[in-house]
């Protein structure tokens, strides 16, 4: 299956910190740290404005954690609560983004999404959604009973459903390459393992400490401003920053989603999306650009990173994935790959939205700090890029988060 992380390979030509410091200059206009999709995204509208970028990496590739360990769905704005961020940024980004791929020749199909109500009890959720999304700005979902939905996708199970045109799916490794090819025609620095360990802030010129994790050389770099897109790190690397009150460094948790794929082809033409869960968006059926599918994810909460899959654990999606989907053979889901999420709140609570902190939040100029950036993250990287672009470059405030980002908690 394509379009994962765990198709990433490791760059064969690593541009060191050391090299680059040697050759160019060691105080730049900005840093970026993560190079992840928002981190790229964020780079690249900085440098397309004639700013001096570097961007740090401290895996030895770019977007090898959450960026690409997902879904890779094009997201319509269905979910999110009215006047929040994760709506205003999805519904903005995903009409922006399909603009790009075309522009761009980044691969993509807008092949449509189902929610559908598999039982009468949750017709009324569906229709909440229904609302909710044209509230956020979407004219082109359409009610489904069950006969019409059955008409567009005959081996599906479900009393309702809402079909959604406009979502899609895409390839997350192509859209970051062209991301980086972008902001380096731009004249930007894409640094590879390099982890910043330390630094200061607090002043008009920010200093960090950049460790090259190949020759473990600690190296001084400055600048102006300095956006932390960490992403599943961001809280991590904000509490090394001296300056930086710590009061405004939200909590931290990581919710691990696991994949599985089926053997054979499906027969579905679209993605197919159950009622959300509390935890999440529920375990759907997603097909990649080769129309090959996958399933997930499902939710476990961890305390440190790492992406671990258990053979056995296809065995719980059978009956989920068999709500919506009867026909499911038996034996036919393999274990495929994991991804997490970076959440700012923990199990139990509601879902809360995007966190983007500027000069108004901490109290610094000339830094961002982006929290909780997951889902839509993706589907809104050029908009929180030009969000993070003017918040540096032109003064705008950082709209505030809404509680409860997400209809469905």
């Amino acid at each position: 299956m394509s379009g994962g992380a765990y198709d990433i390979q490791p760059e064969r030509r690593i541009r060191h910190l050391t090299d680059v410091l040697t050759k160019g200059p060691r105080t730049f206009d900005a840093v970026v740290i993560g190079a992840g999709v928002v981190g790229l995204a964020i780079c690249r509208a900085l440098a397309m404005e004639g700013q001096k970028v570097i961007l740090l990496e401290q895996a030895n590739a770019i977007g090898t954690e959450t960026s690409s360990r997902n879904s890779e769905v094009i997201h319509s704005g269905i979910y999110y609560t009215p006047g929040s961020l994760k709506a205003k940024l999805c519904v903005e980004g995903r009409q922006k983004l399909y603009a790009y791929c075309d522009s761009h020749s980044v691969p993509y199909n807008r092949l449509g999404k189902l929610l559908v109500a598999a039982h009468d009890d949750q017709v009324p959720k569906l229709k909440e959604f229904l609302a909710n999304g044209k509230k956020n700005g979407m004219t082109d979902l359409v009610w489904l009973d069950a006969s019409a939905a059955k008409e567009l996708e005959p081996d599906l199970h479900c009393v309702a459903a809402l079909k959604s045109p406009s979502t899609g799916v895409i390839s997350s490794l192509k859209l970051m390459e062209s991301y980086r090819k972008d902001a380096e025609q731009h004249r930007a620095l894409v640094a590879l393992n390099c982890e910043v360990v330390g630094g200061n802030i607090s002043g008009k010129t920010k200093k960090l400490e950049v460790k090259d994790r190949d020759t473990n050389k600690v190296s001084e770099v400055q600048a102006r401003m300095v956006v932390n897109a960490a992403g599943l790190y961001a809280q991590q690397l904000a509490k090394e920053m001296q300056g930086l009150p710590s009061d405004t460094i939200p909590e931290s948790f990581l919710a691990r989603g696991h994949y599985c794929t089926m053997e054979g082809k499906p027969p579905f033409k679209r993605l197919i999306y159950p009622m959300p869960e509390s935890w999440g968006l529920g375990v759907h059926l997603t097909l990649d650009l080769e129309g090959r599918a996958r399933f997930g994810p499902d939710v476990e909460w961890i305390d440190k990173v790492e992406y671990n899959t258990n053979p056995e654990l296809c065995d719980k999606f059978y009956p989920v994935i068999r709500q919506y989907w009867p026909g499911l053979p038996d034996d036919s889901l393999r274990p495929s790959y994991s991804g997490i999420r970076p959440k700012v709140v923990g199990p139990g609570k509601p879902g809360k939205d995007f966190v983007i902190q500027g000069t108004q939040d901490h109290g610094l100029e000339g830094v961002v700090n982006l929290y909780g950036i997951e889902s839509p993250g993706l589907t809104s990287s050029l908009s929180i890029g030009e969000l993070v672009m003017q918040m540096l470059l032109h003064s705008k405030k950082a709209p505030s988060s809404v509680s409860g980002g997400e209809q469905r908690d």
